[in-house]
């Protein structure tokens, strides 16, 4: 049995902007029926490229709904190139998380974001015809699962099945994706032999460059506080030290980057 968040099931139970815009501005769609998720998600600009109405239709599962309908009420208010810089971690933050077998369903809200953007740009979404498909099943393409491996920190096929369903089907294209997964991952550069001051300094370089900057959009920010091997304890302050998503943006934000960017055992610990 599946654990779902207060957020998820109220969103569920109480779906916000569902139906469809007849003048929308932009149209996207992701997802198929016959992989049993899809979304419609309709935007309304106007022209100052300010989101002033966004609606849905999908058909899935609770979890499905739940990310559709949050993700509507993220982007109304916000320019369509802010809006374009929110994640699927963003999407399942906002929820207070989702069971691993369920995070498909954010990513849907990502394609689906990024479907209509392109729309509202004029800009072309195709699959290349020399694109290599590696999941038959639901039509998944390498480039696609190479981008949600790299952009989730994916590291085994269980991972890649609950972000993406590929390999969840026949199981045929498991081994082509074990194969990406280990390329991507051992790809990776060796860990450095870094001095206790030099960590420092680099995981001060990191927070400065890539954390900090997100944290302070909403309000909050971070510091490093101490170093102990491969332990980081940090302080969130602003409204991060308040929300009650702390610990995931913690561990989907925080903890994700600096593995990415320093270590790849790296563990988070707030005080």
């Amino acid at each position: 049995m599946w654990n779902y968040s207060e957020k998820v099931m109220e969103h569920y139970r109480n779906p916000r902007n569902v139906g469809s815009i007849d003048d929308a501005d932009a149209i996207g769609e992701a997802g198929s029926l016959s992989c049993g998720d899809m979304l419609k998600l309709y935007l309304k600009v106007d022209k100052n490229g300010i989101i002033t109405d966004a609606k849905f239709q999908t058909f899935g599962c609770g979890s499905a709904v739940a990310s559709s309908s949050i993700l509507t009420e993220m982007v109304i208010g916000k320019h369509i190139d802010e809006a374009r810089k929110i994640t699927n971690k963003q999407i399942v933050d906002a929820l207070g998380g989702l069971p691993p077998e369920k995070m498909h369903c954010s990513v849907m809200g990502h394609e689906a974001l990024e479907a209509a953007i392109a729309d509202y740009y004029n800009e072309e979404i195709t699959i290349q015809k020399d694109e290599e498909v590696v999941c038959n099943c639901f039509h998944i393409t390498k480039t696609f699962l190479e981008n949600e491996i790299k952009s989730n920190n994916l590291k085994t096929i269980d991972d890649v099945i609950n972000y993406t369903k590929a390999g969840g089907a026949c199981g045929r294209c498991q081994g082509k994706i074990k194969a990406i997964l280990d390329d991507i991952n051992s790809a990776k550069p060796k860990q450095e032999n870094l001095t206790k001051t030099q960590l420092i300094i680099k995981i001060n370089n990191i927070i400065e460059k890539y954390i900090s900057p997100e944290l302070r959009k909403d309000g909050g920010d971070i510091e490093l506080i101490d170093v102990e091997d491969n332990e980081i304890k940090v302080k969130l302050s602003g409204k991060c030290q308040l929300c009650n998503r702390s610990q995931l943006t913690l561990t989907h934000f925080v903890e994700a980057t600096l593995r990415e960017h320093v270590n790849e055992n790296i563990r988070i610990t707030q005080v």
